[in-house]
């Protein structure tokens, strides 16, 4: 059925990956602080060794992608870290230097936040399983050829 409204496609990126758009103006306007937000954090992570980078720009992507397709289309083909959206959207998958990266640095993270607050013996080892699932995961991810 349809409703009348204007669906805004994007001809450079394929219909499969175009998010569905949120129509509250409230909602709207929250993704987008939240994306906006999580591009800082994710160009922070560029600078900062421990501070992970590539998750930050999916999760903006997310957010983006419900809420502004300019926005969503700016982060897609930003020439610094569009590639990576990219890659991981359109092949599943990411090269074996963004996997090493990602799993040393969310190794070096949870040791040295554990060394620096010794936590609870139980938070220690929560933050283990979860290191456990992130990397199996980022392992068994494919790995995209250059």
């Amino acid at each position: 059925m349809h409703t009348g409204s204007l669906e805004i496609v994007d001809l450079e990126t394929p219909a499969e990956h175009q998010p569905r758009q949120v129509h509250n103006p409230l909602v709207r306007w929250l993704l987008i602080a939240a994306g906006s937000i999580f591009v800082g954090i994710g160009v922070l992570g560029i600078f900062l060794p421990l501070l992970p980078t590539t998750v930050f720009f999916l999760i903006a992507a997310a957010c983006y992608g419900k809420s502004s397709p300019a926005a969503y289309r700016w982060l897609l083909h930003n020439r610094y870290f569009g590639k990576y959206i990219r890659n991981y959207q359109e092949h599943r998958g990411a090269t074996v230097g963004t996997k090493v990266t990602a799993i040393t640095t969310l190794w070096a993270g949870i040791g040295f936040s554990t060394y620096l607050l010794q936590p609870a013996a139980w938070l220690i080892g929560l933050l283990a399983v979860i290191a456990i699932g992130v990397s199996t995961y980022l392992v068994r991810l494919r790995t995209l050829r250059n």
